[in-house]
C-alpha cells in the first residue's frame, strides 16, 4: 500500500516579505514530500504549471540537485516532479544495498506516479535516469504520454566499448596512472575518509582529467569539482556501477541490454546527446533507429550535461517535442 506524506513549502514573496495568492500566474510554489513506495521513502519536489513531467536522474547515486537551475524554465509549461531515486540525495538509504537495482527504482517511479495522481506521465531520463526511464517504459508503457531519453545508453556492453576508446584516447601518462590505481584496487586507500570512496587522486583523474572533455563543451562549469562529484551514495554507485572504476560497468547494470527490446516503444519518444557526449552518440543513433518514429536531436558543442551547454536549445527541444 502507498502512503503519501507530503510537506508543501510555499515560496511566494513580495519583495516586502507578504506571501502571494497561490492563484498569482506568476508564482510557482513549491511542493515537497515523501512517498512511501512499498516501503522505501522517496524524496520528491514538484512544481510548475502544464502535464506532469517527472524527472529521474542520473549517477547512480547522485540527486535531481544537478538539474537546477538549468531545467527550472521548463515548470512555465509542465508540472516537474524530480525524485531522488532509493539510497540518493534526500530518499531513504537501504542497508541490504542488493535491494538497488533498475527493476526496483522502476516500481519507485511507479509507486510516486500513483500516489501523486499524475495519471499519464511524461518522463525524463538523464544519463543513468535514461536507463531507468527506458526500463521504465518497457514495462509500464500505458501510464506514458511521452519519453524523453537524454544522454545515456541501451546497452552496458556497448557502453563499455565507449569507455574503452575513451581510454586509447587519452595521454599515455594519464592513462598509465589511471591503469596503476585500477589495478591496485581503488577503495580501501588513502586517509580513513577516503577509504570508502575512491581516492581524491583517483576521481581527479578519471572525472576530472579523464571526463571533463565529456562533459562540458560550449559552457565548461566553472565550479565544477571532481572530488565534489563525489559526494553521492557510494554504497549504491558500487553496487550498481561496480568497484572497478569508471571506465568498466561490472555492477548490476550489466543486467541492462535493452537494444533487441526497444522496438516494443510506441510512445512519442524524444532521444537527445551532445555531439561530444561521454554516451558517445552512436548510443543515441542506435535508440532512434530501434524506437519507431522517435526524433533524435544532437546538440552542437555539447558534451553530456547539454543542458548546460546548450541550455536554450535544451529547453525549447524538450518543450517543442511535448507541446
Amino acid at each position: 500500500m502507498i502512503k503519501l506524506f507530503s510537506i508543501l513549502f510555499l515560496f511566494s514573496f513580495t519583495a516586502f516579505g507578504q506571501k502571494n495568492s497561490s492563484n498569482d500566474g506568476n508564482v510557482y510554489p513549491i511542493h515537497r514530500g515523501y512517498v512511501d513506495a512499498n516501503g522505501v521513502m522517496i524524496y520528491y519536489e514538484e512544481f510548475g504549471k502544464g502535464d506532469p513531467l517527472l524527472i529521474v536522474h542520473g549517477g547512480p547515486g547522485a540527486s535531481h540537485d544537478y538539474f537546477l537551475p538549468y531545467l527550472v524554465p521548463l515548470a512555465k509549461t509542465n508540472k516537474l516532479i524530480f525524485i531522488d531515486e532509493r539510497g540518493s540525495g534526500r530518499s531513504q538509504k537501504l542497508e541490504d544495498v542488493s535491494k538497488y537495482t533498475v527493476e526496483n527504482m522502476v516500481e519507485d517511479v511507479e509507486a510516486v506516479r500513483k500516489a501523486l495522481h499524475l495519471g499519464k506521465i511524461n518522463l525524463l531520463g538523464h544519463s543513468y535516469g535514461g536507463v531507468l526511464a527506458q526500463a521504465y517504459a518497457l514495462k509500464y508503457q500505458k501510464n506514458l504520454s511521452h519519453l524523453i531519453l537524454c544522454s545515456t545508453f541501451p546497452s552496458t556492453s556497448q557502453m563499455n566499448e565507449v569507455f574503452v576508446k575513451m581510454k586509447e584516447k587519452m595521454t599515455p601518462d594519464l592513462r598509465a596512472k589511471i591503469d596503476k590505481m585500477e589495478k591496485g584496487g581503488l577503495f580501501g586507500h588513502g586517509a580513513p575518509y577516503e577509504r570508502n570512496r575512491y581516492t581524491n587522486s583517483y576521481m581527479i583523474a578519471a572525472w576530472g582529467l579523464g571526463y571533463f572533455p565529456y562533459l562540458y563543451q560550449n559552457h565548461p562549469d566553472p565550479n565544477y569539482d571532481p572530488v565534489a562529484n563525489g559526494n553521492m551514495s557510494w554504497d549504491l554507485y558500487r553496487e550498481m556501477w561496480g568497484s572497478d572504476g569508471e571506465f568498466i560497468i561490472d555492477g548490476n547494470l550489466k543486467s541492462v541490454e535493452y537494444v533487441d527490446k526497444l522496438h516494443i516503444i510506441k510512445v512519442p519518444t524524444l532521444i537527445t546527446c551532445g555531439d561530444h557526449d561521454e554516451c558517445n552518440p552512436s548510443l543515441s543513433k542506435e535508440m532512434h533507429e530501434k524506437i519507431a518514429g522517435s526524433k533524435l536531436i544532437i546538440f552542437p558543442k555539447s558534451g553530456h550535461m547539454t543542458f548546460v551547454d546548450q541550455p536554450e536549445l535544451f529547453i525549447k527541444a524538450v518543450n517543442g517535442f511535448l507541446h
